[in-house]
């Protein structure tokens, strides 16, 4: 008979930590997906933040070549006559310049990994890598519109853009 009350005390306890052990279960991947919620939340808000920057840096953009035809042609003029300067030489050096510092294809390329950014956020399915990869790609178009554009405002961006991908970049690492 004591044989029998141990084995019953044995279930009971079975079902005991099973009922335990489920709810911490419960516990812990509820907690879970509050910190992958309070996660995306900050990281969306980060992204918003660089996208605005991006926008920031396309208007800066739109008026690069034309600052820079205007301080071409006044320090030209300074330094040789007026009317001695060979007008085709001057609008090619214009174009080398316009092609050398154009970032359009880079805000191009940051514009689309953030939309795929925001769309991964949405999806049910291990994103943590995906993520990374866009992060590092995010970055390289950054740096390169760091070293491509000549102005001041530009670069003050790219730095407040690099922050942001720093900081999405540790706390992409938390995400499965």
């Amino acid at each position: 008979i004591l044989k029998l009350e141990d084995d019953d005390d044995d279930e009971l306890i079975g079902q005991e930590v099973m009922i335990a052990l489920n709810d911490a279960l419960d516990k812990f991947v509820n907690m879970r997906e509050i910190e992958g919620t309070k996660l995306v939340e900050d990281i969306e808000r980060r992204i918003y933040i660089i996208q605005d920057k991006v926008n920031e840096i396309t208007n800066f953009s739109s008026t690069l070549v034309e600052e820079y035809m205007t301080r071409l042609t006044t320090r030209v003029n300074e330094l040789l006559a007026p009317g001695v300067v060979d007008e085709a030489r001057l609008m090619q050096e214009i174009v080398i310049f316009s092609d050398k510092s154009s970032i359009e294809e880079e805000l191009t390329r940051l514009k689309s990994h953030i939309s795929q950014f925001l769309n991964l956020l949405n999806e049910t399915n291990p994103i943590g890598k995906k993520l990374d990869f866009l992060i590092q790609e995010m970055n390289r178009e950054t740096n390169t519109i760091g070293s491509k554009a000549n102005s001041l405002e530009i670069t003050n961006l790219v730095v407040d853009i690099k922050t942001e991908i720093e900081n999405i970049r540790e706390q992409v690492q938390n995400i499965e």
